[in-house]
């Protein structure tokens, strides 16, 4: 699989020549809307077995064959050129394909109002053949330990057809948010953690659900051992009816990360407890702030490297967004919000303005601007087939579990062809 920059005057016809592959093609792999006008610095994935590399300033056989894990002999035999002379600039070179990681892939999809979209079915219709886990989003705890069940349609079903486990996601959302009140009242309440346990053991074994996933967020920092007293209650329980159990962990830095949002996340407790655990290594550019890139390859390294600290590799599943954000600028501090934004419509929207797309090596993720028709300002940062495989390298680097996606429901087919170019996923 190639990830290719569409340069100035670039048309489809050529790229597809310099390939060897076809416009069709490329064109049903990307989900092109508009094929025949490109936009610059879009990064279009071409479907093809292996790869091709052109050489850059300072590159040598060496240093190729080291990059993609081959010996100088096979680089050179596959290229039919003398190892012993040096590499022309540009020169294009065939990568063949690289053998796969096995890993774990998750999704969840989040049902909203009285039913759930054909969008939300079709994607998960669509994409559960690549999942591991498809995680209905979410199942809430009320204040006597029951269960608020979410809308579930035919999920169990897609994920039977296509032998993806479901993850029972349970949470301490009340209202629409994150309850502080409510999540302490679980953690520290056993009568309460009783009915809990019994509804959850009751609601797998009537569904079919694989894993328990603990979603609580925004915990009291004196909690945090309460948590984890919770936890190991709930792995005995659970455990005992042969579930996995999974927890959802704020993206931090240290065990001394301040603020709500972490505190109460221990993440070396959860490491020994929890089966595995998901980093929700996204949103630091959210809808309510300012703009930047939603999931930056730096800031993700830097919780990755500390989870690693205090989490087995094997257990630590990596978060990924699929989608961006449009905001109106000037930004100001409790302003409009952000809009959600596919992938596909970020380029749309590029296109549609005549805007070129940045990209920025730091983050490692695109972005442009462009004025709307009331003359406003906009800065839109999404994702591409460049940001996605940072992920996917940053996750082989590491040897992690796997990747765990918030959420179906937006296009990103770039996403998706890469994910199976790069690893095997696990299947249960």
């Amino acid at each position: 699989m190639q990830i290719y920059l569409v340069q100035p005057g670039d048309s489809l016809y050529q790229i597809a020549n310099s390939f060897g592959s076809s416009i069709d093609d490329i064109v049903q792999a990307n989900e092109l809307e508009t094929p025949e006008s490109l936009v610059v610095g879009q990064a279009i994935v071409i479907p093809i077995v292996g790869q091709f590399y052109f050489v850059r300033p300072g590159d040598s056989l060496y240093t190729i064959s080291q990059k993609f894990n081959l010996t100088i002999a096979e680089l050179a035999q596959i290229n039919a050129i003398d190892p012993n002379q040096p590499l022309p600039v540009n020169l294009r070179l065939y990568i063949p394909e690289q053998p796969k990681q096995m890993i774990e892939s998750n999704a969840y999809v989040e049902p909203t109002g009285s039913t759930v979209s054909n969008t939300l079915i079709n994607a998960a219709q669509k994409h559960a053949d690549q999942l591991t886990y498809l995680a209905p989003f979410s199942y809430q705890v009320k204040r006597d330990g029951s269960l608020q069940a979410p809308l579930l349609n035919d999920f169990p079903n897609i994920a039977q057809n296509n032998q993806a486990a479901l993850m029972l996601v349970v949470t301490n959302l009340e209202s629409g948010a994150f309850s502080e009140e409510l999540g302490s009242l679980i953690v520290n309440d056993h009568n309460v953690q009783n009915r809990l346990f019994d509804q959850i053991i009751a609601t797998a074994n009537e569904i079919g659900f694989r894993d328990v996933h603990f979603d609580f967020e925004f915990l009291p920092a004196s909690d945090r051992e309460a948590y984890n007293q919770f936890l190991r209650r709930a792995k005995t329980r659970l455990s005992q009816e042969n579930l996995l159990m999974s927890t959802a962990l704020a993206p931090k830095t240290s065990a001394t990360q301040e603020g709500q949002w972490y505190q109460a996340h221990d993440y070396r407790a959860h490491g020994e407890i929890a089966d595995f655990v998901v980093l929700m290594t996204y949103e630091w550019g959210y809808s309510g702030g300012p703009p930047m890139a939603v999931s930056p390859i730096d800031q993700v390294r830097r919780v990755v490297d500390y989870a690693l600290t205090e989490i087995p590799a094997e257990k630590i599943m990596l978060g990924q967004n699929l989608y961006g954000y449009d905001w109106t600028l000037p930004y100001e501090p409790g302003g409009d919000y952000a809009r959600a934004i596919s992938p596909q419509q970020a380029i749309q929207l590029a296109h549609e303005n005549n805007q070129a797309i940045s990209y920025d090596s730091t983050a490692q993720a695109p972005y442009f601007q462009y004025i709307d028709g009331e003359g406003n300002k906009h800065e839109v940062w999404f994702e591409d087939a460049r940001s996605i495989q940072a992920k996917f390298d940053l996750i082989k680097e590491k040897h992690l579990r796997g990747i765990s996606y918030w959420k179906l429901g937006l296009s990103f087919p770039q996403n998706w062809l890469l994910l199976s170019d790069n690893f095997t996923i696990k299947k249960y």
